[in-house]
C-alpha cells in the first residue's frame, strides 16, 4: 500500500514541530541585525557630521546641525514631492565666482528620518520670472508639479513654468554648464534668486561639494553676470543686502513657519 504525502503539508508540519528555542534564536538574530544597522547608520551620520563641520570651519563658514525652516525657502525641485523634511548639517557661507561673491548653502535633506539627498544652492542677484527644473532621465518625471515639459536639454529633461521665458534663458552655454554638474545630481533647478541642485546622499564628501558649488557658480554667472542691471540701473538695496543676511532671515522665518508651511500645500 502506497501513501502519498503532500510536500507543502509536510513542510508546514516540520515548521510547526520546530523546537521553541529555534524561534528565540531567529528573534535574537533579527534584533541583533536591527541594532547593528541602527548603529551603522548613526556612525555614518556622525562621520558625515564631523566632515561637514570640519569643512565649514576650514572655509570660515557657519555650521548648524538642524534647521526645520530652511527647506521651506523653495517650492520646486525635490521640495515639491514627499513629506516636508528638515535640513541637517547645514553649511552657510559665501564664495567667489568669476562674477563676484555669492551666498551658498549646503545641507542634507532628511525626510522620515532618512537622508534623501544633499542640497547645494548658490544665490543669484536677480530673481527669474520663470522656474526651470532640469531632471536626469533616470529619475521618474514629476507629473503633478504644475510645470510644463519643455523637452530634452542636453543630458536632462526640462520642466518650466513659462515656455517663452525659459526658451530665452536656456542657451547652449547654459546647457553645457548643466551637463557638467554630474549624473549623481538628480535635478538642478532655477527658482527665484537661486540655483539649486539635489545630489544623491553619497555625494556628501567635501571634495564633491566643492566641485558642485563651482559648477553651480558657473550657472549663476551665466544667468546674471553683471554687478548692475543690464539697463544700467543699480541693483535694489534689498537685493544686495540679501546676499549676507541669512541669520536674520532664519530668525524671521522661525516666527512665521506655520503660515509658510500652509502655503506649500
Amino acid at each position: 500500500m502506497m501513501i502519498f504525502v503532500n510536500r507543502d503539508l509536510a513542510a508546514r508540519l516540520m515548521v510547526v514541530d520546530a523546537p521553541a528555542w529555534i524561534w528565540f534564536v531567529i528573534a535574537a538574530v533579527a534584533i541583533v541585525g536591527g541594532v547593528a544597522l541602527l548603529g551603522l547608520d548613526r556612525v555614518q551620520h556622525s562621520g558625515r557630521n564631523r566632515e561637514r563641520r570640519r569643512w565649514a570651519a576650514l572655509r570660515g563658514w557657519q555650521f548648524t546641525e538642524l534647521d526645520v525652516v530652511l527647506p521651506t525657502r523653495w517650492n520646486n525641485g525635490v521640495f515639491a514631492y514627499g513629506e516636508q523634511g528638515v535640513a541637517k548639517d547645514v553649511v552657510t557661507g559665501s564664495t567667489f565666482t568669476a562674477d563676484g561673491r555669492r551666498r551658498v548653502l549646503v545641507f542634507d535633506y532628511e525626510q522620515d528620518g532618512k537622508v534623501s539627498g544633499v542640497i547645494v544652492a548658490v544665490h543669484r542677484r536677480r530673481p527669474l520670472p520663470t522656474v526651470v527644473e532640469l531632471w536626469m532621465p533616470s529619475v521618474p518625471f514629476p507629473r503633478d508639479s504644475g510645470l510644463d515639459l519643455l523637452g530634452p536639454v542636453g543630458d536632462r529633461y526640462a520642466f518650466v513654468s513659462n515656455m517663452t521665458d525659459a526658451r530665452q534663458l536656456i542657451t547652449p552655454d547654459l546647457v553645457d554648464a548643466a551637463d557638467e554638474v554630474g549624473h549623481d545630481v538628480t535635478v538642478v533647478w532655477l527658482e527665484e534668486g537661486w540655483v539649486v541642485a539635489a545630489a544623491q546622499p553619497t555625494a556628501c564628501h567635501a571634495s564633491r561639494l566643492e566641485r558642485l558649488l563651482r559648477d553651480l557658480g558657473e550657472l549663476a554667472d551665466l544667468i546674471d553676470p553683471f554687478e548692475v542691471d543690464p539697463n544700467g540701473e543699480e541693483l535694489p538695496e534689498e537685493q544686495e543686502s540679501d546676499l549676507f543676511d541669512y541669520e536674520e532671515e532664519v530668525e524671521d522665518d522661525h516666527e512665521d513657519i506655520p503660515d509658510r508651511r500652509r502655503s506649500r500645500y
